[in-house]
């Protein structure tokens, strides 16, 4: 009997126990965003995986039953492919582990053979095609006032996630409600999700507002995400951190993105290949970043000559040793360095001589706060002072005392 796995492209769905029919349609019926099942064919490499709606690798093998969903996909450094270009033999690829389907027309030699795929047929529900748009978030349209730090990039694989990692951390240390997006791209759950395990409260990318990738004329583009992003405005966190793609002419609407969330970048940091590409990226498009990172930061020669070429800043986030200055660089950008101190010293039980346990909490503006670690420390003159992290419930003080 046939293994079928779900690539984290149906996260959104509800497929539970095949509550579906498998039903083959002609092409001229297909479209972006239709889920389907497909049968593994081909010779095994170590690109026969899927990433599961957890977001784990799962090993697939030839006769195994995957469902993703058809897309684009325009990758510079690894493959380009659609599911318009699928023929009547109906052989297909995994344009991306999350399920993303569709047939490669050009991919990277560097590269292993992709994960190779028979369509079987659309997934249906009483006679018609269940499709990714249908589980999208919904939010009523008001304007988007989420101060943001934008992640942008000269390419792929240029460290924005890691980037974004980072500075998740850096804001729930200092106490604030943090949401993660990833609003450009090609489906692949790992990348949001690590923003999760780093410190952001929430996380949502293009998948929630029911795309499979970002390669979509721009206006259904903007049709889909603009909802998703009333939504995290709704949810009223104190920042959103945000990847909006690589190049801003690739064909993934990053400039888009940028025009959706409007004047609220509160700090811009180009993840740059190399120095050079940050002149280019400032020339060509006008965009003047607030801080440089990724390979065009590795080394105090590039840090240097961004420095020379764009006079802009620039650090390596993967030294340990330059931690505490994004930490401050970031804060001081943001305006909330000092945060931590201020709040401890306003919150209901921040007193000396008492130890603080994890789980208490109390109101600080508008919010409920609950102590998540507790850390004592000695000040100048010898007395214990309690210095608290500190994370925003998700519910306002109204919704708390209900």
């Amino acid at each position: 009997m046939s293994t079928r796995v779900y690539g984290s492209l149906c996260r959104i769905a509800d497929f539970r126990n095949s509550n579906f029919d498998v039903c083959p349609l002609p092409k001229s019926e297909w479209a972006t965003g239709d889920y389907v099942e497909c049968e593994v064919s081909g010779t095994p490499t170590s690109l026969y995986q899927m990433e599961d709606r957890a977001g784990h690798m799962v090993r697939v093998e030839p006769g195994d039953w995957v469902i993703g969903a058809l897309g684009d996909r325009a990758a510079t450094l690894e493959g380009v492919g659609s599911w318009r270009s699928v023929g009547e033999d109906r052989v297909m690829h995994a344009l991306t582990s999350a399920g993303l389907m569709g047939l490669y027309t050009s991919m990277s030699k560097l590269l292993p053979d992709p994960l190779q795929l028979n369509y079987r047929g659309h997934l249906c529900r009483r006679g018609r095609k269940v499709t990714m748009s249908e589980f999208a978030i919904r939010a009523d349209s008001h304007a988007f006032a989420v101060p943001t730090v934008l992640l942008l990039g000269t390419s792929m694989s240029a460290g924005k996630t890691t980037t974004g990692r980072r500075v998740c951390k850096v804001l729930d240390r200092a106490g604030r409600f943090v949401i993660g997006a990833k609003l450009t791209g090609a489906g692949r759950y790992r990348d949001i999700l690590s923003f999760l395990k780093t410190g952001a409260t929430e996380i949502y990318d293009f998948v929630d507002a029911g795309l499979p990738s970002t390669v979509v004329e721009e206006g259904e583009y903007r049709r889909a995400i603009r909802p998703l992003l009333n939504h995290i405005n709704d949810r009223a966190p104190d920042f959103l951190v945000a990847e909006a793609g690589a190049s801003p002419i690739e064909p993934y609407n990053g400039s888009a993105a940028m025009a959706e969330l409007g004047g609220n970048s509160a700090c811009t940091i180009l993840c740059a290949s190399d120095p050079y590409a940050v002149v280019g990226v400032q020339n060509a498009f006008g965009i003047r970043p607030n801080l440089v990172t990724g390979p065009a930061a590795q080394t105090s020669a590039a840090v240097e000559l961004v420095r020379k070429l764009a006079d802009l800043p620039a650090i390596n986030v993967i030294d340990p040793a330059a931690n505490a200055a994004f930490r401050e660089f970031i804060l001081h950008t943001l305006g909330i360095a000092g945060h931590d101190q201020k709040i401890a010293e306003k919150m209901p039980g921040a007193r000396t001589h008492r130890a603080i346990q994890a789980g208490e909490g109390g109101l600080f503006g508008q919010r409920y706060f609950v102590i998540t670690k507790a850390v004592a420390n000695a000040d100048a003159d010898g007395v214990d002072v309690v210095v608290i992290r500190l994370r925003a419930e998700r519910q306002d003080v109204r919704q708390r005392r209900r």
